[in-house]
């Protein structure tokens, strides 16, 4: 059974730091891309970063020099590190996971709510 599991959501005022993690299991998670999405209310849902494979990470515009995604295969958990919170990433942080030679995500977490206050 497959399983994403998030953590590290929480309350934080603008300008700090949270750190995002994703457990996988059910699935060879050194095989699969794995990334983080966000969603706010009323808004689409939004990439945030993913990484390969391979562990080359991009970024979404929006959070680019302030985030940081890394993986660790040993654990088969992916992070999220967030500096320089500002209110407009309060958000719903899903992770996902989709097959090395996909470019589509096929497996979803239920998301941990992170609330970024001014």
């Amino acid at each position: 059974q497959v399983q994403l599991v998030e953590s590290g959501g929480g309350s934080v005022q603008a300008g700090g730091s949270l750190r995002l993690s994703c457990a996988a299991s059910g699935f060879s998670f050194s095989m699969y891309n794995m990334g983080w999405f966000r969603q706010a209310p009323g808004k689409e849902r939004e990439r945030v970063a993913t990484i390969g494979a391979s562990g080359i990470a991009d970024y979404g515009n929006s959070v680019k020099g302030r985030f940081t995604i890394s993986r660790d295969n040993a654990k088969n958990t992916i992070y999220l590190q967030m500096n320089s919170l500002k209110p407009e990433d309060t958000a719903l942080y899903s992770c996902a996971a989709g097959y090395i030679t996909s470019a589509q995500m096929i497996y979803w977490g239920k998301g941990t709510l992170v609330t970024v206050s001014s």
